[in-house]
C-alpha cells in the first residue's frame, strides 16, 4: 500500500511505503505529527457547509435575465430619459439584497457547521485527545466506538468485538466484524463493540470520504420550489423570444414613429415579461428561514430540507433522546430466583467496567455502582440494537468464571417465562426493565442467551424532555402523524408516550408482530401509532412502507441504530448530542438537542413555500399580462401604450414592495405540491383579464383623445386600469387579511394616489389624466374586471380545491 501527497512545489513525491504508516500503539509522536504535516500527509478534504462568497456572486449577478435586462438597460440608458432606465437600478438593488442575505446565511451556516462538526478519538504520545477532521494526518491511531464514524481510510489496529456497518458505502445492511489489519473505509460507522485504526488514506487520496462530504454539503438546489421556477422562468424564456421579436418589428418597422420613444416602448413591453425578483425572493426567504433557525441553534445541512420537513405529513420518532432525556436512573434493583443482591450489585459494578463505551443504559448502572470490584474481562459482547443485550465473561476475585448478559428481558427469555410478568407490570408504568441472565453459552456461539438464567431486573426510569408534549400536540394540530418506533419494549413504550398524551398511544404494538410484506406492514403502521422491539432494518422497512403508500416521512433519531432509517426518510432529523453516523446522515441537526425546534422548521417551511407561492402569482399575472398586450399590440398595429417608467412604478407598487413583505410574513398553511401548476391556475386568468381590461381602455381611450399629449393621456388611462386590477389581485393574494396586510395593501394604493396629485411626480412618471370621460370609464373597465377576477378565483377554487 502507497501513500501520495502534494509536496510544497506541487510536485507528487515518490511514494511512502507503507511501512511508514505502521505505528506504535501508542500512536504518533508529537515530532512525527510535524513530520507529516511538512510533508503535506494531512486530511486536507475541505469541508464546507455552504458556498463560497466567490460562489455567491456569481450565482446572483451572471444569469440569463441579469443579462437580457443589462442590455435593456444600457440601451435604455443611452436612447430614453433616467426615468425610463430605473428598471436597471431595480435590478442592481435587487441583486445586491440577495448577496447580502444569501452571504448572512452563509455565516450563520458557517458557524454552526463548526460547532457540529465531528471531533475524532486520535490516539498521539500515549494520550488521546479529540482533533477536528482536518488535524488528522497520515498515520494517526483513530479510536473508535460505537456511533462513531470513520473519516478517513484506514487498517484496524485493535479491535474488541468490533461491529461496522458499511451499507451507506456498498449496500449491504448487515454489520461487519473487523479484526486487526483488516479495512475501514470512510463514511462506514461503527454499531457495537469498540477499537482503533491507523489511517492510510487522508485528504482527497479517501475517495469515499469526499463523496460522503459531498452528500452532506449545503446545497440550495433540488427542491421542488427552486425546480418549479425554473420550470416557469424556462416557459418565460420561451415566451420572450417571439414576443420581443413580434413587438420589435411592430414598433420600429411598422409604425415607424419617432426612433427613439419606439425603442422606450419596445424595452417597456419586454422588460416586464421576465419574474426577475421571483428568484431574488425565494433566495431571500430561504436564505432568512436558515438565519431564523440558526438563531434557534438548528443546523441546516441542506436547506431544501426546510422545505421538505414543511411537506412531511408522517414524524416517525425514536423515543430515546428524542421524546426522553439521554440519561437514565436507575430505581430498582429486583434480585430473581433467590440471587443474593450483594452479588447482583458486584455483578452490576463488573458489567459497568466492562465497558469503555457504555450507552445510557449501562451508564445509569454505572453511576449506581461505581466501584470496580477487579473482575477480570476475559470475554466481552458489545451492545447492538439488533439482538438488543450485552454481555460479559469475567474471572472473579476468588479465581470463579461467570459469563452475564444484560438487556431486554422478552428477548433473552421464552415467553412463558413467570419474570416477564413482574416486566409487564412495570413496563405499564413506563418505566424500562432491563434482564440480568447468568449465561451458560459461550458468549460468542450463535444463540448467547440459549439457556440463561434469570438472576435480577435492573428497573430504569425515563426522563421525559418537558417539550415533547407540547410538540407531539404541535403536530396533531397540523395533521402530521407522529409514529413513535423504538427498539424498548412496546407497552414501555407507549406509557411513555401516553403521558406526553399522544393520540393512540395506548394500543402500543410489538414490531416482531409487523407483517413483512410491505403493504401490509404500512397498513399496520397507518393504524398504530407506537411501536416497540423495532430492530434498525425494520426502522428502514417502516420508512419504506410509508413511502409506498404516498407519504412524506421525516426520521428523528440520535442512536447508530437510527442511521439507516434516517438517510432513507425524506428528512433525516439528529440530535446534537447523537452519534456522529446519525448527524453525517442527517440533513438537519438540532444542535441544542431540543425536540421542541422542530415545529419552527416546519414553519420556516411553510413560510416559504406558502408565501413564494402566493408572490410568484403576483410577478407571473406580470407576465402573462404582459405577453398578452405586446401580442394584441402587435395584432392591432398600434403603439405600445408603456413606457419603461410606468410599468416600473406599477411593478414595484403592486409586486416589488408587497411581495418582499408577503414573501416573510408569518404562514402556517399546509405545504401542497404541484408548485407550477397551482401558480398557473390563478395567473394565467388574472395576466388575461388584466391584460383585457387594460387593452379595451387603451383603445377606448384612442377613440376620446386626439392631437399633441394624446399618447400621454391614452397610457395614463391605461396605466390607472392596470393599476386597479393589479391591485386586486393583490389584495386577493394577501388574504386573509390582518391589520398590518391591510395597510400594505392601503399604502401602495395612496402612493399611487400621489403619484397622480403631485405635478413634479406627473411629469417625472409621465402620467397625467385627461377630462373626466376616460379616467371614470377606465376606472370602470378595472371595476368590472376586478368582478369577472373575484368569480374566475373562486371557480378556479372550487375546480381544484386545496
Amino acid at each position: 500500500m502507497t501513500q501520495r501527497a502534494l509536496d510544497s512545489s506541487g510536485e507528487k513525491p515518490e511514494p511512502v511505503p507503507a511501512s511508514e504508516v505502521a505505528v506504535p500503539a501508542g500512536g504518533l509522536t508529537t515530532a512525527q505529527v510535524a513530520e507529516r504535516v511538512a510533508r503535506g500527509e494531512v486530511n486536507d478534504v475541505p469541508v464546507r457547509s455552504s458556498r463560497s462568497v466567490a460562489e455567491i456572486v456569481r450565482a446572483n449577478v451572471f444569469t440569463r435575465f441579469n443579462l437580457i435586462i443589462g442590455v435593456l438597460w444600457v440601451i435604455s440608458l443611452i436612447v430614453a430619459p433616467i426615468q425610463d432606465s430605473l428598471f436597471g437600478y431595480v435590478i442592481i438593488a435587487n441583486t445586491g439584497i440577495g448577496i447580502i442575505q444569501e452571504w448572512r446565511a452563509k455565516k450563520t451556516l458557517d458557524g454552526l457547521a463548526v460547532i457540529g462538526e465531528a471531533r475524532p478519538s486520535v490516539r498521539r504520545d500515549g494520550i488521546s485527545a479529540e482533533v477536528s477532521v482536518s488535524e488528522i494526518v497520515l498515520g494517526d491511531l483513530i479510536e473508535l466506538g460505537p456511533g462513531d464514524k470513520a473519516v478517513v481510510d484506514g487498517t484496524v489496529a485493535e479491535a474488541d468485538s468490533l461491529e461496522i456497518d458499511e451499507s451507506l458505502l456498498t449496500g449491504e445492511a448487515d454489520p461487519v466484524v473487523k479484526r486487526p489489519g483488516d479495512p475501514v473505509m470512510s463514511g462506514s460507522f461503527v454499531v457495537a463493540g469498540g477499537g482503533a485504526f491507523t489511517a492510510t488514506k487522508v485528504g482527497r487520496e479517501a475517495y469515499a470520504a469526499q463523496l460522503a462530504e459531498e452528500a452532506s454539503r449545503f446545497t440550495l438546489v433540488r427542491s421542488e420550489l427552486r425546480s418549479g421556477i425554473s420550470t416557469i422562468l424556462k416557459y418565460v424564456t420561451w415566451m420572450m423570444v417571439p414576443t420581443a421579436t413580434g413587438l420589435i418589428i411592430s414598433q420600429l418597422v411598422v409604425k415607424n414613429d419617432n426612433f427613439k420613444d419606439s425603442i422606450a416602448r419596445t424595452i417597456g413591453g419586454i422588460v416586464p415579461i421576465i419574474p426577475e425578483g421571483l428568484v431574488l425572493l425565494t433566495s431571500v426567504a430561504f436564505a432568512i428561514g436558515v438565519i431564523r433557525l440558526g438563531r434557534k441553534q438548528c443546523l441546516v445541512q441542506e436547506l431544501p430540507a426546510i422545505e421538505g420537513l414543511a411537506r412531511v405529513d408522517v414524524v416517525c420518532l425514536d423515543k430515546t433522546g428524542t421524546l426522553t432525556e439521554g440519561g437514565m436512573d436507575v430505581t430498582e434493583v429486583r434480585p430473581l430466583n433467590g440471587s443474593d443482591t450483594a452479588y447482583v450489585h458486584r455483578v452490576l459494578a463488573a458489567l459497568g467496567a466492562s465497558d469503555r463505551r457504555p450507552n445510557a443504559s449501562l451508564q445509569a448502572i454505572i453511576d449506581a455502582h461505581p466501584d470496580d470490584v477487579g473482575w477480570a474481562v476475559t470475554e466481552a459482547l458489545p451492545f447492538s440494537s439488533a439482538r438488543k443485550y450485552s454481555g460479559a465473561a469475567f474471572t472473579e476475585t476468588g479465581g470463579g468464571v461467570s459469563a452475564w448478559l444484560l438487556g431486554a428481558p422478552d428477548v433473552l427469555l421464552p415467553a412463558d417465562d413467570p419474570a416477564l410478568a413482574d416486566t409487564g407490570r412495570l413496563n405499564e408504568q413506563g418505566l424500562r426493565v432491563l434482564l440480568l441472565a447468568r449465561a451458560h453459552a459461550e458468549l460468542g456461539a450463535p444463540d448467547p442467551a440459549a439457556g440463561a438464567v434469570p438472576t435480577a431486573l435492573v428497573v430504569l426510569e425515563q426522563r421525559l424532555r418537558p417539550d415533547a408534549g407540547e410538540t407531539l400536540a404541535y403536530f396533531a394540530d397540523q395533521n402530521v402523524d407522529a409514529k413513535v418506533i423504538s427498539g424498548d419494549n412496546a407497552v414501555s413504550v407507549g406509557a411513555v408516550a401516553q403521558k406526553l398524551g399522544m393520540p393512540g398511544a395506548e394500543h402500543p404494538l410489538d414490531a416482531r408482530r409487523l407483517p413483512a410484506e410491505r403493504d401490509a406492514m404500512a397498513a399496520e403502521i397507518e393504524r398504530n401509532a407506537v411501536f416497540g422491539r423495532v430492530t434498525p432494518q425494520q426502522k428502514r422497512d417502516m420508512v419504506a412502507a410509508l413511502q409506498s403508500r404516498g407519504h412524506t416521512v421525516a426520521m428523528t433519531g440520535d442512536g447508530v441504530n437510527d442511521v439507516l432509517a434516517l438517510k432513507d426518510a425524506d428528512i433525516g432529523v439528529s440530535m446534537g448530542s447523537g452519534s456522529e453516523a446519525t448527524r453525517a446522515v442527517a440533513q438537519i441537526v438540532l444542535l441544542d438537542n431540543s425536540f421542541a425546534t422542530l415545529p419552527s422548521v416546519v414553519a420556516e417551511g411553510r413560510r416559504v413555500i406558502g408565501n413564494i407561492t402566493r408572490v410568484a402569482t403576483l410577478f407571473l399575472t406580470k407576465t402573462v399580462y404582459s405577453v398578452l398586450l405586446a401580442i394584441l399590440v402587435v395584432c392591432f398595429q398600434v403603439e405600445y401604450p408603456f413606457l419603461p417608467r410606468h410599468l416600473t412604478l406599477l411593478s414595484t407598487l403592486t409586486i416589488g414592495v408587497p411581495a418582499f413583505f408577503l414573501a416573510l410574513a408569518p404562514n402556517k398553511e399546509r405545504a401542497r405540491p404541484h408548485f407550477v401548476r397551482r401558480v398557473m391556475r390563478y395567473s394565467v386568468p388574472s395576466g388575461i383579464i388584466a391584460a383585457a381590461a387594460t387593452f379595451a381602455t387603451y383603445l377606448v381611450a384612442r377613440h376620446m383623445y386626439r392631437g399633441p399629449g394624446a399618447l400621454e393621456a391614452e397610457t395614463s388611462a391605461a396605466t390607472l386600469t392596470l393599476f386597479l386590477v393589479s391591485m386586486w389581485v393583490l389584495a386577493i393574494i394577501a388574504r386573509p387579511y390582518t391589520w398590518w396586510r391591510v395597510v400594505l395593501v392601503a399604502a401602495m394604493g395612496l402612493c399611487f394616489l400621489i403619484v397622480l396629485s403631485v405635478p413634479w411626480l406627473q411629469d417625472f412618471f409621465a402620467l397625467r389624466l385627461v377630462g373626466m370621460t376616460t379616467p371614470w370609464t377606465a376606472v370602470g373597465i378595472a371595476v368590472a374586471a376586478a368582478a369577472v377576477l373575484e368569480l374566475a378565483w373562486r371557480l378556479v377554487g372550487r375546480r381544484f380545491p386545496t
